[in-house]
């Protein structure tokens, strides 16, 4: 048997995942998967055909050492995604690359430490009653901050040490996103496997099922995939896995965000999925042997 690990965190106590499903898919193709922590810097991946990252979900907390773990994988067998890709998908910047060639995104400022001026102009410069801001490097909605203008001013003190001398952005909110929900798409090597709606719980604006999101199939029009697929031929390298996070903002499908790092890929939303993904795998390992 073949080996592949999945990188992780110390704990997923706290998370849903679902990438047991992929155990038997690819044993049945002569695979066995092991689940190795990121944090265990003595690990050796050599003996593994390729270490996937799957659910380092604390990255955030130490993107410097995450990424020194990623380039010593990569020195040591086939890192997937490929190591290029998430350093260029590491830090939410790279909305700026997306954004000079053509693809829709949402209205960005980006800050470099915390300004206060820029945030109350901020509500004027996006011609909205709410802004969002959150760090250039995150996950989980961590440390993300829906604003009003006397949110602004009550929090000033708590958003100064957040966002102290730390990258972060600031968009508009967007209504659809309570209002219709968040939509994500899932490409396995290049082709669609299948694509979710997720809604926030009454009350909240995050989408994700930590934080009371709900998750149901959807079948995209070619609008939203046309957005997505222009944001996946705009990235600089190929990959196995990508995740198209979409919203509809002025009557367009806006990307905000491609997930190519460790994104959940909802393989329990889709019977068919865990078998996408290791075709996939098989297809893309495959290429790199040309």
């Amino acid at each position: 048997m073949k080996k592949i690990a999945f990188l992780s965190m110390d704990s997923l106590e706290d998370f849903f995942v679902y990438d047991d499903l992929l155990i038997e898919p690819f044993a049945k193709v002569g695979y066995t998967i092991d689940t190795v922590s990121w944090r265990n810097a003595d690990f050796d991946f050599s003996d593994y055909e390729s270490v996937i990252v799957r659910s380092p979900w604390d990255y955030q907390q130490a993107p410097d050492a995450f990424m020194a773990c990623l380039e010593r994988i990569d020195s040591q067998t086939q890192l997937i995604n490929p190591l290029a890709l998430m350093q260029w998908n590491l830090d939410k910047r790279y909305l700026r690359d997306l954004d000079a060639q053509q693809v829709a995104v949402l209205p960005t400022v980006w800050l470099e430490d915390y300004e206060h001026d820029t945030l109350v102009s901020a509500f004027s410069e996006f011609n909205s009653d709410e802004i969002v801001i959150k760090p250039c490097i995150s996950a989980n909605a961590d440390d993300t901050f829906r604003l009003t203008r006397e949110a602004l001013a009550a929090q000033q003190d708590l958003l100064a040490g957040v966002f102290s001398k730390r990258s972060a952005m600031v968009q508009p909110f967007v209504t659809s996103v309570v209002e219709k929900g968040e939509v994500s798409l899932f490409y396995f090597a290049g082709e669609l496997s299948h694509a979710i709606l997720k809604t926030p719980k009454q009350g909240d604006f995050r989408v994700q099922e930590e934080h009371g999101g709900s998750l149901s199939v959807i079948s995209p029009d070619a609008s939203i995939l046309e957005s997505a697929e222009l944001a996946l031929h705009a990235m600089p390298t190929d990959y196995l896995y990508a995740r198209v996070d979409l919203l509809q903002h002025n009557g367009q499908w806006c990307i905000i965000e491609l997930e190519l790092i460790e994104p959940s890929l909802y393989f329990n939303l889709d019977e068919r999925s865990p078998q996408c993904f290791v075709s996939a795998y098989l297809r893309y390992m495959s290429s790199k042997k040309e």
